[in-house]
C-alpha cells in the first residue's frame, strides 16, 4: 500500500518544518536543545497536525541514540517492559529515546513504570500530547521533562506546505496541474491550522480531480467542498472543548457581542448546545450578575428553548441569550462574596452561631446568658433593626461590595437610608 502524502512529505530537517517559529526558530529554546545533542526528557504539547511527531522523528535521527516509539491508545505494560529489556545491550548502545505518542492515555501505573529508568538516564523520553500535560501527565514524569507547546499553524506557512503538496501530487503522478493560486488560500486557510489535514486535502483534490489531455484541473468548488468542515478543530474531552467556552465567556464578559456568536456559533456547529447552554447560565450569574438580576431568568428560558427545539432552530434562543449577556451591564460582586466567604470556611471551619440566631432550645442552668435575645426586624421601622449575624470571629467581615452598576446602586442608596434612619 503507497504510504499516505502526509508521511512522503514530511520534513527531514528542522528548516523544513512549517511554523513553530516561536520554538524552533534561529536561537529559539526547543532548536537550541536539539542543536546541542543533548536531548533532556521533552514533552511536546499542541493540536493534532502542527508538527509534534516530526520534530521527534528529526531528534531520533540526529541523537544516534536508538529509537523506540509507543503509541498511548494501545501500548500496554508489556510493550514497555520490551523496551526497558533492552537497556544496557548491543541494541541501545548508545541509549534509549523512547517517543511515546498521545501519553495522555497512559495511566498512572504506566507512566510510573517509566519513572526509574527515566531518572537515571536510561531513557531518554519524547512524549507529545494533544491535552494539556498539566492534567494528563503524571506530576512526578512532569517535573522530570521540559514542557514545549506547539501551536495551529497559520495560513501565509501553511500555504507552503500546501503548494509543497501539490508540486509532489504532480511528479508522483507524471501529470501538470492546473491549480489556481486561490485553491492553495482555501486550503491553506480552511484546515484550522492542521497540516496533516491539509496535506490530506491536497492528495484528496487531485484525486477527485479530472485527467484532461494529460493535465489535471483542481476547481475551487471542489476544494471548498473537501475543506468546508476542516475548519472545526473540535473534542468535547480535549482542551479544544474548554478553549471555545473559555473564549466564549470572555468574550461576554469583554462586551464584545461580535466574538461572542462567534464562539456560540463554533459550539453550535459542533452540535454542542448542552456545553454551551449550560456555560451561559454561568455567565448570567457569574459576570451579569446583580447588574441586570433578570439575566438568568431570560437565559434560562432561551437555553430551555434551545434544548427543546434542538438544532438547527436552537440556534434563534441561543443568539438571543448570547447577545443579551455581551451587551447587558457587567457586576461579579455576588461571585467575589461568596467565593471570599468559601475562603474564610476552609480557615476558620464550622464557628458558633451567635446565640440569638439559633433555634430555641434550652440554655442549661450554667449557662452565663439565658435567653435568645432575638430582635425580629419585622416589629421595626422599615422591617430593619442593627445586630448580629455573623459568628464573633467575623463580626466585622464584609463579604459583598456593591457595584457600580444603576441595579446595585439603588440597593446601596436603601441600605444606607435604613441605617441612617435607624440611628436617629
Amino acid at each position: 500500500m503507497s504510504a499516505p502524502l502526509a508521511d512522503k512529505i514530511r520534513p527531514k530537517t528542522l528548516d523544513d518544518v512549517v511554523g513553530q517559529e516561536h520554538i524552533l526558530g534561529i536561537n529559539k529554546p526547543l532548536r537550541k536543545i536539539i542543536e546541542s545533542g543533548h536531548i533532556p526528557n521533552l514533552i511536546f504539547y499542541g493540536p493534532s497536525g502542527v508538527g509534534k511527531t516530526t520534530v521527534a522523528g528529526i531528534i531520533a535521527e540526529n541523537c544516534g541514540m536508538s529509537l523506540y516509539k509507543l503509541n498511548g491508545t494501545n501500548a500496554t505494560i508489556a510493550d514497555i517492559k520490551d523496551v526497558i529489556s533492552d537497556i544496557g545491550t548491543f541494541a541501545a548502545d548508545n541509549g534509549i529515546l523512547l517517543y511515546l505518542d498521545e501519553i495522555q492515555y497512559f495511566n498512572k501505573k504506566q507512566q510510573q513504570s517509566l519513572l526509574e529508568y527515566i531518572e537515571k538516564g536510561d531513557i531518554t523520553l519524547i512524549a507529545s500530547t494533544t491535552e494539556n500535560p498539566y492534567f494528563a501527565v503524571y506530576n512526578a514524569v512532569l517535573s522530570r521533562s521540559t514542557v514545549f507547546e506547539f501551536k495551529p499553524i497559520i495560513a501565509n506557512d501553511m500555504k507552503s506546505a500546501v503548494k509543497r503538496a501539490f508540486r509532489l501530487c504532480a511528479q508522483e503522478i507524471g501529470c501538470e496541474l492546473d491549480i489556481t493560486e486561490n485553491c492553495c488560500d482555501i486550503i491553506a486557510f480552511g484546515c484550522g491550522g492542521d497540516v496533516r489535514k491539509a496535506i490530506n486535502t491536497v492528495e484528496l483534490s487531485v484525486l477527485c480531480a479530472e485527467n484532461n489531455s494529460g493535465k489535471i484541473k483542481i476547481t475551487e468548488e471542489s476544494v471548498k467542498e473537501l475543506t468546508q468542515h476542516s475548519n472545526m478543530r473540535y473534542d468535547r474531552d480535549g482542551d479544544q472543548h474548554y478553549d471555545i467556552l473559555s473564549a466564549l465567556q470572555k468574550s461576554i464578559r469583554g462586551s464584545d457581542e461580535n466574538a461572542a456568536i462567534h464562539y456560540a456559533a463554533r459550539l453550535i456547529d459542533a452540535g454542542d448546545i448542552i456545553s454551551l447552554s449550560r456555560r451561559l447560565l454561568v455567565i448570567a450569574c457569574e459576570d451579569v450578575g446583580l447588574a441586570y438580576p433578570q439575566a438568568i431568568t431570560i437565559v434560562k428560558s432561551c437555553v430551555d428553548s434551545a434544548l427543546q427545539l434542538g438544532i438547527p432552530e436552537a440556534r434563534i434562543p441561543i443568539a438571543q441569550a448570547v447577545i443579551l449577556l455581551a451587551t447587558a451591564p457587567k457586576s461579579n460582586s455576588a461571585y467575589l462574596a461568596m467565593d471570599a466567604a468559601l475562603s474564610d470556611l476552609k480557615e476558620c471551619n464550622a464557628l458558633d452561631f451567635p446565640r440569638h440566631l439559633q433555634n430555641k432550645h434550652f440554655d442549661g442552668n450554667g449557662a452565663a446568658v439565658t435567653g435568645q435575645h432575638y430582635l425580629y426586624p419585622h416589629d421595626f421601622p422599615n422591617h430593619y433593626v442593627k445586630q448580629q449575624y455573623l459568628p464573633d470571629a467575623l463580626k466585622d467581615k464584609i463579604y459583598y461590595t456593591f457595584g457600580d452598576n444603576k441595579q446595585e446602586q439603588a440597593a446601596l442608596m436603601f441600605r444606607k437610608k435604613l441605617l441612617s434612619e435607624t440611628e436617629k
